[in-house]
């Protein structure tokens, strides 16, 4: 079964650029996980500072794979230093029959 979520995070005032960048190179990096589906970085439109990211992999294995990549822990060590949260909120998703 697929692993579906959504990862929300705010970008602290005056992190805009670093953090449009470091997502730039965490999507190419993620969309050539072999067990990863969807990879889609989205902003607000009224809050460009509003991230929301729409994640599908393949299963649980995954998934897996997907949150113990080097440059993932990498990615989320600096983004915790740019975001107002203590880090991405998920918000698990499940299809419906």
């Amino acid at each position: 079964m697929t692993k579906t979520l959504y990862a929300e995070f705010t970008v602290k005032p005056g992190s805009e650029a670093r953090v449009a960048e470091m997502m730039r190179e965490l999507t190419e990096q993620v969309r050539r996980e072999p067990g990863n589906q969807l990879f889609l970085p989205y902003t607000r439109e009224s809050n460009p500072r509003e991230y929301f990211v729409f994640e599908v992999y393949r299963d649980e294995a995954a998934f897996q794979e997907h949150i113990t990549a080097d440059y993932g822990a990498r990615f989320n060590g600096e983004l915790a230093d740019h975001i107002e949260e203590d880090g991405s909120v998920l918000t698990w998703l499940q299809p419906v029959h």
